[in-house]
């Protein structure tokens, strides 16, 4: 493939293509509602900590169950488990226009994690097939582009989230959320993906969990090259969640000229643009993979950096703002998109769904812990808005620092694949 990768892909095979169109519609659904969630939080109690805890109630939803998840992908057929997310939060997403004041915050958390936590469950299905459904030489592309729509959904889902809800208010956006929820279930109905089954993990999934968890945080440890990127996700997480989850809807707050969901909406965006790009400018540029494992540590200094000159431009031009945010984003969608080529290559398919667990779970813990901190920190008033910026901006380059002289001998190992359906 050349330059039309990405459209050779799409255009030709078929599979791909309404599997790729689903995850997008999915993921948008995501996004859409979460501009909604903020904008009831800081109006029925104006608590920047409450938002913190939302992306950390979300986000703990989506790492606790993730041992689960990835067993369940590699067990169960991954199709029918991207299905079954999807018409849950069909209803799901109504719950929340039963929410009337700050006494309904607790069942709103809940109701938002456990979306959270069906998403995950589709992510780690999704990620887990996407190398059953093209060949070896499209991984990367495939890759890049799922990335890409996952950030296109980020940007769309939060910008057009913030405009209906800016114009049509929080119920008619929870009406479209379920709606985007029963399109993606409808393009995936008539798909076949091919999926490898790990016979020695056949039995009872209750009865025989433990032990399936337990293989598979063997086969990451076998493996040092394997053990590290796992942490690369993490690595960015431990800072970016609070400055993506907190502070980045707090700038958007306090941008005058536009309410605050269109505000949200606005950063958002900018965030969603930086991440579609970066995993494209990664596959074209960095075309080496034996360099990937220290350019991903790279990638979050880089990422860190950036949001280190987003602390310093709050005063000035808003447009200067979020291209430095864009920037910043599309850092870490580098970072995303080759430690992802690089796990799906070096792990064989029966074994896939329990190592992308482990890498979701390890991200979302990262996740929780920062944005908890911000909000914390923020709402106490040990910090304002440009100094939790810069400090966690300072703590992200750290992290990518450590991450980039981590470097483990490789080891290589030979694993079987055991049947297919």
């Amino acid at each position: 493939m050349g330059d039309n990768a990405y459209l050779s892909l799409v255009r030709e095979n078929k599979t791909y293509r309404k599997f790729w169109i689903a995850a997008f519609i999915s993921m948008f659904g995501e996004w859409f509602n979460t501009i909604a969630l903020f904008l009831i939080i800081l109006q029925y109690t104006d608590s920047e900590l409450l938002l913190g805890v939302l992306m950390a109630v979300r986000m703990g939803c989506f790492a606790l169950m993730q041992p689960l998840f990835g067993l369940l992908a590699d067990r169960v057929n991954r199709k029918k488990l991207m299905i079954l997310t999807n018409v849950l939060q069909i209803f799901l997403a109504l719950t929340f226009i039963a929410v009337d004041g700050p006494e309904d915050m607790w069942w709103l958390f809940l109701c938002s994690g456990i979306m959270m936590a069906l998403h995950g469950l589709y992510v780690t299905a999704e990620r887990a097939a996407l190398p059953n459904i093209v060949n070896e030489e499209d991984l990367t592309t495939a890759n890049a582009l799922d990335s890409a729509t996952w950030s296109t959904a980020l940007c769309l889902g939060a910008f057009v989230g913030g405009l209906v809800v800016s114009e049509f208010g929080v119920t008619i956006a929870f009406i479209i959320d379920s709606i985007t929820f029963l399109i993606g279930t409808l393009l995936l109905l008539p798909l076949k993906v091919p999926q490898t089954y790990d016979k020695s993990s056949s039995g009872s999934i209750i009865t025989s969990s433990l032990k399936d968890i337990w293989l598979g945080q063997k086969r990451i440890q076998s493996d040092p090259r394997l053990f590290r990127i796992i942490f690369a996700k993490t690595s960015w997480n431990i800072a970016g969640g609070g400055l993506a989850g907190v502070f980045l809807v707090l700038a958007g707050n306090d941008i005058e000229f536009v309410g605050a969901a269109l505000g949200f909406g606005i950063f958002f965006f900018a965030r969603g643009l930086g991440t579609g790009i970066g995993p494209i400018l990664a596959r074209r540029f960095f075309t080496d993979s034996e360099k990937w494992p220290r350019l991903i540590g790279l990638l979050i200094v880089v990422s860190g950096l950036f949001y280190l000159l987003v602390g310093f431009s709050l005063q000035g031009p808003l447009l200067l703002t979020l291209v430095l945010v864009t920037l910043a984003h599309t850092a870490s969608g580098g970072n995303w998109v080759l430690s992802t080529v690089l796990t799906q290559q070096w792990v064989e398919d029966e074994m896939r769904g329990r190592v992308f667990s482990t890498d979701m779970l390890l991200l979302s813990i990262g996740h929780v812990i920062s944005t908890i901190s911000a909000g914390f920190l923020i709402e106490n008033g040990y910090v304002n808005l440009q100094q939790g910026i810069l400090a966690f901006a300072c703590l992200m380059i750290f992290s990518g620092f450590i991450f980039t002289i981590w470097n483990p001998k490789q080891r290589n190992t030979v694993h079987e694949h055991m049947s297919v359906e």
